[in-house]
C-alpha cells in the first residue's frame, strides 16, 4: 500500500529565499517599485518628525521662558475710542499676592527713531519708541545680545536699548560709546541691543528708553500701554481673572488681559493642521507606491507562468505558490518601507539641525511606517498571489 503524497512544508527561511529570488532576477524593476513606497514613507516620517521637532523646540522655549506671563493692555471705550491705563495701574497690580514681578512699557507717541538727523521724517522704518521699566528683561525673559540694559542711572538720561529688528534696520551691530540714534530731535546713546524676545515680540521693533528720560526729554505722559506680569504658576488663571479690575477699577471692561504663550500654542495648533495636510499628501504618495507594487507583481506573474507551471508540476501546492508571491510582495514593500524610514529620519535630522532644533522622530511614526508598508505589500500582492496559485500546471507550461 502506497503512502499518500504529503507536500513538504516551507520553513520561513525557505519562504524568504524563494521570495527574494524573484526580486534578484529583476533588480531595476524591484528598485523602482520599492522607490515609490520609500517616497511615501519618507514623506510621512519626515512630516511627523519635523512637526515633532518643531513642537519640542516650542516646548523647550516655553519651559525656559515660562507660561506664567500675563500682559495687560488698554482696550476700547464704550464709544469705540482708545482707552488708557491709569498711571498707578502697575503699583496696583503689584499688590496682588501671587504676583512675583511687574514691569511696563509705554508708547511715546509722535516720536520716531532715525539713524541720523539727515533722514526724511516719513522714513520711520516702522520703529516705535517705548518707555521701559528697568526690571523689564527679568519679567519678559529678554536677554542682551550686546551692551547692557538700563539701570537706575541711565534710565534718567538719553540712553536707548534697541530691539533685535530695530538694530538690524538701523544697521547697528554693536552698542557703546559713540553709537547714537536720533530720537525726537535729540541724540540718544545706544547702550544695548536685545536678542529676539519670543513672548514679547513687540520689543523687537522698538527703541527702549528709561521711563524718567521719556518724561523729561520726550514729553511722555506716563500712562503704561503694556503691563507684563509674572505670577505663581498655580495661580495664573486666578490672577488673570482679577487683573482687569485691578489695573483699572473704574472701567475694567476697557482692559485687555492675555497670555503670550497662548499665541505660541495657537501657532502650534496651526502647525498641527498643516502637518495633517502634509500627512494626507504622504498617504497619497504611499498609495501610489502600493499601486506600483501591485503592478509589478501582476506583471511578474504573467512573465513567470512557465516557472509557476514547472514548480506546480514538481509538486508545489497552490498554497506554496501563493505564499511565494505574497512573500515577494512583502519583501518588496518592506525594502521600500525601511529605505523610506531611513530617508525620512535623515531629512528630519538635517532640517532640525539647520534650524537648531532638537531632532525628534516619534517611535510610532517609524514603526507605523514600516507596518503600513507591510499592509500595503500584503494587499498589493494578494491578487497576484491568488492568480498565480490558480494557474494549472499544464496551462502554465503550455504558455510560450
Amino acid at each position: 500500500m502506497t503512502k499518500p503524497f504529503v507536500p513538504a512544508r516551507m520553513r520561513p527561511r525557505d519562504v524568504l529565499r524563494v521570495g527574494g529570488a524573484g526580486l534578484r532576477t529583476r533588480p531595476l524593476r524591484a528598485f523602482l517599485s520599492a522607490l515609490g513606497i520609500a517616497i511615501g514613507i519618507a514623506a510621512m516620517v519626515a512630516v511627523v518628525g519635523i512637526s515633532s521637532s518643531s513642537r519640542a523646540e516650542l516646548d523647550r522655549q516655553l519651559a525656559a521662558l515660562g507660561t506664567n506671563l500675563l500682559t495687560v493692555a488698554p482696550g476700547n471705550t464704550i464709544f469705540g475710542g482708545a482707552a488708557e491705563l491709569p498711571t498707578e495701574s502697575v503699583a496696583m497690580i503689584a499688590r496682588i499676592r501671587p504676583v512675583r514681578q511687574v514691569a511696563a512699557t509705554g508708547t511715546v507717541t509722535g516720536v520716531k527713531v532715525y539713524r541720523t538727523d539727515r533722514i526724511p521724517e516719513a522714513q520711520t522704518g516702522g520703529i516705535s519708541v517705548l518707555a521701559a521699566h528697568v526690571n523689564l528683561p527679568q519679567t519678559v525673559g529678554a536677554t542682551l545680545a550686546n551692551g547692557r540694559w538700563l539701570n537706575a542711572a541711565t534710565a534718567q538720561y538719553p540712553a536707548a536699548v534697541l530691539g533685535s529688528a530695530t538694530a538690524r534696520r538701523l544697521g547697528i551691530a554693536t552698542a557703546g560709546e559713540g553709537v547714537q540714534v536720533y530720537v525726537g530731535r535729540r541724540w540718544f546713546t545706544v547702550i544695548g541691543i536685545l536678542y529676539p524676545v519670543p513672548l514679547a515680540p513687540e520689543l523687537d521693533s522698538a527703541a527702549l528708553i528709561g521711563w524718567p528720560a521719556a518724561q523729561s526729554y520726550l514729553d511722555f505722559d506716563g500712562h503704561p500701554t503694556t503691563v507684563y506680569t509674572r505670577t505663581v504658576d498655580s495661580a495664573v488663571e486666578a490672577v488673570r481673572g482679577v487683573l482687569a479690575a485691578t489695573a483699572n477699577p473704574q472701567a475694567p471692561n476697557e482692559v485687555r488681559v492675555s497670555r503670550p504663550s497662548d499665541a505660541l500654542a495657537a501657532r502650534q495648533a496651526t502647525d498641527r493642521t498643516f502637518t495633517a495636510l502634509l500627512l494626507g499628501l504622504g498617504a497619497v504618495a504611499l498609495l501610489v507606491g502600493g499601486v506600483g507594487v501591485a503592478n509589478t507583481m501582476v506583471i511578474s506573474v504573467l512573465e513567470r507562468r512557465a516557472e509557476i507551471g514547472l514548480r506546480r508540476s514538481l509538486g508545489a501546492t497552490r498554497g506554496q505558490i501563493r505564499l511565494q508571491f505574497l512573500a515577494e510582495s512583502l519583501l518588496l514593500s518592506a525594502l521600500g518601507g525601511i529605505g523610506g524610514m531611513a530617508l525620512g529620519v535623515a531629512v528630519t535630522a538635517a532640517y532640525a539641525t539647520t534650524q537648531t532644533w532638537p531632532t525628534v522622530v516619534p517611535a510610532w511614526a517609524t514603526a507605523g511606517g514600516v507596518g503600513a508598508t507591510l499592509v500595503i505589500g500584503a494587499v498589493a500582492g494578494l491578487y497576484p498571489a491568488i492568480r498565480a496559485a490558480r494557474l494549472a500546471p499544464t496551462e502554465a507550461l503550455a504558455t510560450p
